[in-house]
């Protein structure tokens, strides 16, 4: 008799933000976390959410020498993403990776031959695609029932660097990459939209600005999202990382996108916004909405679509574990791509997973190098 996800054992390592994130949709499956891994506040860190094992300073081989750990789950900052990746896949663990996969190219590159090479299952965590409401736009957009796709439009708006004393080590490119607004949220808005569509980005044509051009630096360690208090000492520091950038985009067979990216957004808490014009119909489809599909007809009515009502397809239904009214959203994402990737792990590698692959986050990171040209050079560059 097999093994059941509930008999498999993971390792995190990063103590930010998304972390626990990770571990709540670990437990609700009912897979065992047993180690942590980050920086020297790690100890106390598991010990406050309940992880027997931790490993300070960012010893990320030593937890993956740990015989019992299935799954190594990397949440730490994105120039760590390739070391530890590379550990993980050599010491024969499963991983699931934070997006992006690596800072560069190179990088994704080499751990998309080393997953190749590997039993392993990878998956990068675009958790956004396991939205019940996405996989519905996605069935959509395969049968038709939009017509011919001509164009998307749509943003990823957040707040939470708006002011000048807002700070987190995505500011800085030494740890987070030359790319800021765009890598962090704006990849999750691009591989939304080639997973409805069924259809990469080949070319994209950018502009980035950055609003704050000095920022004020905390002095010590700050959590995402969390707000400046004001009584902080502060060190002042040049920002080299855009607020917000314009993207025009072509998918492949030549389907036309626009896309906005901002962190400067005042009242847009953390709003992923995605239009599909087809020939036939529109749909568009809101994050802080997640339950909901708004539906557009020039010859017909307008209406609205909710999760697991009458128009969502059956084998979207699978994804959603409440009835009708009972809102599902961000955490539940989570859940179900670990579902899908431990269903994998126990089962063997899908002919086309659900999740992202190492190869589905190598394209995302040229993406973002061929931002980073167009917006240098002024023009439209092929990915």
């Amino acid at each position: 008799m097999g093994r059941e996800i509930h008999q498999l054992k993971a390792g995190i390592i990063g103590t930010g933000f998304i972390g626990p994130v990770h571990l709540e949709g670990l437990r609700r499956l009912g897979v065992e976390v047993v180690a942590l891994c980050g920086s020297d506040k790690a100890s106390g860190v598991a010990r406050r959410l309940g992880i027997p094992r931790a490993f300070t300073g960012y010893d990320h081989e030593a937890m993956c020498r740990e015989a019992d750990i299935d799954v190594v789950h990397i949440t730490s900052p994105n120039r760590q993403h390739f070391e530890q990746s590379m550990a993980a896949l050599q010491a024969g663990k499963h991983v699931v990776c934070e997006k992006p996969l690596a800072v560069t190219s190179r990088e994704s590159a080499a751990l998309v031959k080393a997953v190749a090479r590997s039993r392993s299952i990878f998956a990068v965590n675009y958790n956004i695609r396991f939205y019940p409401a996405v996989l519905q736009l996605r069935a959509d957009v395969a049968k038709g029932r939009l017509g011919e796709i001509l164009h998307v439009n749509g943003s990823y708006f957040q707040d939470w660097l708006l002011k000048p004393t807002d700070y987190n080590w995505r500011l800085l490119p030494e740890e987070g990459g030359k790319l800021r607004g765009v890598a962090d949220i704006g990849t999750h808005w691009m591989d939304t939209a080639s997973f409805i569509l069924g259809r990469r980005i080949d070319r994209v044509f950018a502009h980035l600005e950055t609003c704050h051009k000095t920022r004020f630096r905390p002095v010590g360690e700050v959590q995402t999202f969390v707000k400046s208090t004001g009584r902080e000492r502060t060190v002042p520091y040049r920002v080299r990382t855009e607020d917000f950038a314009s993207l025009l985009l072509r998918f492949q067979g030549g389907v036309h996108g626009n896309l906005g990216v901002s962190q400067v957004a005042a009242g847009r808490k953390n709003s992923l916004r995605l239009e599909l014009y087809g020939s036939r119909e529109s749909a568009w489809w809101d994050s802080e909405e997640p339950n909901i599909i708004h539906y557009g007809s020039r010859d017909g009515t307008n209406r609205l679509s909710h999760r697991q009502c009458p128009g969502f397809s059956e084998d979207v239904a699978g994804f959603t574990d409440y009835p009708p009214g009972h809102a599902e959203g961000f955490p539940d994402s989570f859940k179900m791509l670990y579902r899908a990737v431990y269903q994998d792990i126990l089962s063997g590698r899908s002919a086309n997973p659900l999740y992202a692959t190492a190869q589905d986050g190598h394209h995302e990171v040229k993406v973002c190098e061929a931002v980073l040209r167009s917006h240098r050079d002024g023009r439209w560059v092929a990915i």
